[in-house]
């Protein structure tokens, strides 16, 4: 393309869904963050919006700042936020995939998607000390995706409900990542593959009741469940209001629950509840599985 100045819309994601743990990713529809890239003579970060106070403008402090210096680019970077910080949407990942991705553009760079997430990669390192591309892999690519080494498998499925609910609670990845077992009995690790792969079938074949089930996974769960006050009633007030399957988003604290898109309404506003029965505030996107970065402007 090559341009001096590029605006990119990044998609908040969810990782894991369950059983995929470091494997799995969908972006969503919303929320989003919107990246400003111009080309200029030195590097440098400007955040606005939501959270924007907490969030490091030092180049070598920020996942986005990372991404560039990593691309060899001098560039202002505005993040205008809109995703949640540390709430398990992939906060950290939009402004790393959105810079890699605006920087191929504006550079005419030529970068396969699958590159442009190994180096979006490295700059999550900057929040959770591990490259991981289970968020900035959907952040870019769109849809669901299987990362898994150096393959990236990409599948778009259409019309699935997703209603993400995020609490007021505040969920770090390095300690929801810190509390982990380290080691699975064969049991579990035979179930939770079981899972992964029924989860699979259910976003090929677009079936919202495979997909909900699929979402089952032993011990992750039980371990990040502690971190999120009211966990278990916010998880069954969702089934009982008609969602397929329930999870936690990432390493938390967001929920997000799978159903049919008729059906967001009611259970989002069961889910809410139920954290407000437990003492919790909270607020719901009613969203779907939907495209990655792309350029407005």
């Amino acid at each position: 393309m090559g341009a001096d100045y590029l605006e990119v819309k990044v998609p908040a994601t969810s990782a894991n869904l369950g059983a995929g743990f470091d494997v799995f990713g969908i972006a969503l529809d919303k929320p989003y963050d919107i990246i400003e890239v111009e080309k200029s003579d030195m590097l440098e970060i400007i955040a606005t919006g939501r959270d924007a106070q907490f969030i490091p403008t030092e180049p070598e402090k920020n996942t986005a700042g990372r991404v560039a210096a990593g691309m060899g680019k001098k560039v202002r970077i505005t993040i205008h936020r809109d995703i949640p910080l540390s709430s398990g949407l992939g906060s950290s990942a939009a402004p790393a995939a959105g810079v890699a991705f605006a920087l191929n553009e504006m550079y005419d760079m030529g970068m396969s998607q699958e590159k442009l997430v190994r180096l979006a990669a490295k700059g999550e390192k900057v929040a959770s000390r591990v490259e991981h591309a289970d968020n900035v892999a959907p952040a870019i690519m769109g849809g669901f995706v299987i990362v898994h080494r150096q393959r990236i498998i990409s599948l778009t499925p259409e019309n699935i409900g997703v209603v993400a609910v995020h609490p007021d609670i505040i969920v770090s990845t390095r300690r929801a990542r810190a509390i982990l077992p380290k080691k699975l009995s064969l049991r579990d690790i035979s179930f939770n593959t079981a899972s992964a792969a029924s989860m699979v079938v259910g976003i090929m074949k677009e079936d919202i009741s495979l997909i909900g089930k699929s979402m089952e996974n032993r011990k992750i769960e039980e371990c990040r469940s502690k971190l999120i006050k009211g966990y278990r009633h916010v998880r069954k007030s969702a089934v009982n209001a008609g969602a397929s399957g329930v999870t936690i988003s990432g390493s938390g604290p967001t929920m997000l629950a799978v159903c049919d898109m008729g059906q967001r309404e009611d259970i989002a506003r069961a889910m809410e509840k139920a954290f407000s029965d437990s003492g919790v505030k909270s607020e719901a996107y009613l969203t779907t599985i939907g495209k990655g970065a792309e350029i407005i402007g």
